[in-house]
């Protein structure tokens, strides 16, 4: 008669039957993982405890056919685990996690017995077991190999027919509903606005060669039009608004970032750079287009609008401790090969950053900019936020600026943000009748974040500040006369991880530091889809 085959290989069946259910398990895993989230749901809220006997099993009886098995392998080997009220649960389905914990504990046995040398590894009842097993389970593991077998030609279809094997897309929807409300707009007239039901679409494609580098490539399209032009001031823009608003779709950032080292990531932008996504802007909070703050300005610190939309490069140092430094160089008009234009003789800033974290709940940071703008750039300061004479304190000739900013976050909690910013800023004019002559510029804004209100994953905010402000000018174009004051609220819904709905009311008092000018409000009801 013809030995079987672990008699001839003279090693334990137990060994036999767990490498023969490692690989039949594992087919069934792929296929029972898809087929229903209940098994692992009970899987991470049962505890496993380890038993002794099998008397110690409430629903495992001495007629069930598995008994002997089971007896076996609890008192002989020591390597079966039950729940903590006492039962097996011999019907349910095993998972993965089970089998290589049961797996490990019996192979720690098993070699702990075969270094000992004292047991006998082999007997006609764990011959007869195993037997048992392969003919219980033949017709279940033959179809499971057929669906097996049909997945995975299923998933050489798809491999064969993906987009790429490197490149992810990451999209973003904003349906938004908005109005404006007023007496007057800036100068006095009527102030006259319509509801606006509008829209802005981003598809990101994100590629990775090396697993540490990324590529991003941004197409966007939209049609929100700025509320500067039915207010007469950009104290009122939108933080989502778009420069072409006539969804039309354009490529709009393209930008490589690798590790030079551990400490050391390189970003280098081909267009479309911003710093306030290259570096740390200390308001995790409300500083996304999509699901942070309403308002342009409420997002975060304008000393990180200087130089959007450039090309150039971004380093920064996170040794691994609470100090990180970022330096950055982008040029607004480094693709034109013009006079006065192109990467270093252009509109262009020079950007510096201490970040200090000690621990998780405070982060502060001290930022610097050196800016300069031509005419030909468009001079505009602090990124169309704050009033006009602040973003063009001398018209529209040259101008340098040095921005000095210190930036905050404070979370005494994981329900609970505090943040803020504040900046100062020395223009000079470079041009013009003006030129030598110096204006200075001073802005400030503090945020609150209450997480988890009403429902877990949603966020109320309320951000409140003065935009920047020119407080003194030795040109003739002059100072802003009062103070506009900038209140917001909003309150993040989360629908689903997908969906997030955001109401929101922004204020502005004394539009343009003027008194004389009525307060105005914007109402927006915002709903982003992310996919």
């Amino acid at each position: 008669m013809t030995k079987p085959f672990w008699n001839v290989l003279k090693v334990s069946p137990v060994v036999v039957a767990a490498t023969f259910f490692v690989a039949n398990s594992t087919l069934a895993a792929e296929v029972n993982e898809q087929a229903t989230s209940v098994a692992q749901l009970s899987q991470e809220t049962d505890n496993l405890g380890q038993v002794t006997s099998v008397s110690q099993f409430s629903d495992v009886q001495p007629t069930d056919w598995a008994f002997q098995a089971l007896q076996s392998l609890v008192e002989r080997y020591g390597c079966i685990a039950g729940y903590p009220n006492g039962t097996y649960r011999g019907n349910r389905a095993l998972t993965r996690y089970e089998f290589a914990a049961g797996l490990n504990a019996c192979l720690d046995r098993v070699n702990e017995l075969i270094a000992t040398a004292t047991a006998d590894l082999v007997t006609k009842q764990d011959l007869a077991t195993l037997q048992r097993l392969q003919e219980e389970f033949s017709a279940e593991l033959a179809t499971l190999r057929g669906r097996v077998d049909s997945l995975e030609a299923r998933t050489a279809e798809l491999e064969a027919n993906q987009f790429s094997t490197t490149t992810k897309l990451v999209g973003e929807a904003i349906f938004n509903v908005s109005d404006v409300f007023g007496d007057t707009r800036v100068g006095g007239a009527d102030l006259q606005s319509n509801t606006t039901f509008s829209d802005r679409v981003r598809l990101n494609l994100y590629s990775s060669f090396s697993g540490k580098d990324q590529l991003q490539i941004r197409l966007q399209a939209g049609n929100i039009v700025s509320n500067s032009s039915v207010t007469g001031t950009n104290m009122t823009r939108l933080g989502y608004d778009v420069a072409t608003a006539d969804n039309s779709v354009g490529i709009d950032k393209i930008n490589y970032a690798f590790n030079l080292s551990d400490a050391i990531r390189v970003k280098v932008d081909a267009t479309g750079g911003e710093l306030w996504e290259n570096v740390n802007n200390f308001n995790p909070d409300f500083a996304s287009s999509g699901r942070g703050a309403i308002s342009r300005y409420g997002r975060f610190s304008p000393i990180y609008r200087q130089g959007a939309g450039g090309a150039g490069i971004t380093v920064t140092f996170n040794p691994g401790g609470p100090l990180s430094i970022s330096g950055a160089y982008l040029a607004s008009t480094a693709n034109n090969p013009t006079d006065g234009n192109g990467l270093v003789n252009g509109a262009s800033t020079a950007f510096g950053q201490i970040a200090f974290q000690p621990s998780k709940v405070f982060n502060v940071g001290l930022s610097y900019a050196h800016t300069y703008q031509n005419n030909s750039s468009n001079v505009n300061l602090f990124g169309s936020t704050g009033s006009a004479l602040a973003n063009q304190p001398f018209g529209r000739v040259a101008t340098t600026s040095n921005n000095y900013g210190v930036e905050a976050t404070f979370q005494p909690s994981s329900k609970f943000t505090i943040g803020g910013w504040a900046g100062y800023t020395v223009a000079t004019a470079e041009s013009g009748a003006n030129v030598g002559k110096n204006a200075n510029a001073f802005y400030w804004a503090a945020t609150l974040g209450l997480k988890d209100l009403g429902r877990e994953g949603n966020v109320l905010g309320v951000i409140f500040g003065q935009s920047p402000k020119i407080t003194d000018n030795e040109a003739t174009t002059g100072e802003d006369l009062d103070t506009s004051y900038h209140l917001e609220g909003l309150y993040k819904i989360k629908v689903s991880d997908n969906i997030q709905v955001t109401p929101g009311l922004l204020v502005i008092f004394n539009p343009e530091h003027n008194d004389a000018n009525d307060t105005i409000y914007v109402g927006t009801l915002r709903t982003t889809f992310t996919f």
